[in-house]
């Protein structure tokens, strides 16, 4: 499997943590580029991409991922973001996002979703729960 890598940017990173710690610890972003295979049955990446972070789309996102952030933690979401197109990098050339998107890769590492708009966070939540992957963590297997 390729591995995957998401640079955070700075900005983004700063208009994430400006919500304070109204965001749980799984929806923290990390300063660093990220190996997604890493997380292959760890967790749910959710990657945001815009063009910029200024995107009102992109500031949209953030805020409506400040509702219910445990429901997003209970079901191992972690939350990474890429506002430089420029930099091209492995995510953004493999994801082929047009200006904004936000992509939900589940647990086994498949694209599970793809956004051209903001996603609420209960609209989220019912789509995670709905996968295969889901129901079998929820009967326990």
């Amino acid at each position: 499997m390729e591995v995957l890598r998401v640079k955070i940017l700075a900005p983004a990173l700063a208009l994430l943590l400006a919500f304070g710690p109204q965001i749980a610890p799984a929806q923290e972003v990390r300063q660093a580029e990220v190996p997604l295979d890493e997380l292959v049955w760890v967790a749910r990446p959710l990657v945001i991409f815009a063009t910029t972070e200024n995107d009102p789309r992109f500031r949209r996102q953030m805020e409506l991922l400040q509702t219910r952030p445990e429901e997003l933690a209970l079901r191992d979401v972690q939350i990474f973001v890429d506002t430089d197109p420029d930099a091209n990098g492995e995510m953004r050339r493999s994801l082929r996002p047009r200006g904004f998107m936000v992509v939900l890769i589940d647990k086994d590492g498949r694209v599970a979703l793809r956004r051209p708009e903001p996603l609420r966070t209960d609209e989220l939540v019912r789509f995670i729960d709905r996968t295969p992957l889901r129901q079998d963590e929820i009967r326990g297997n």
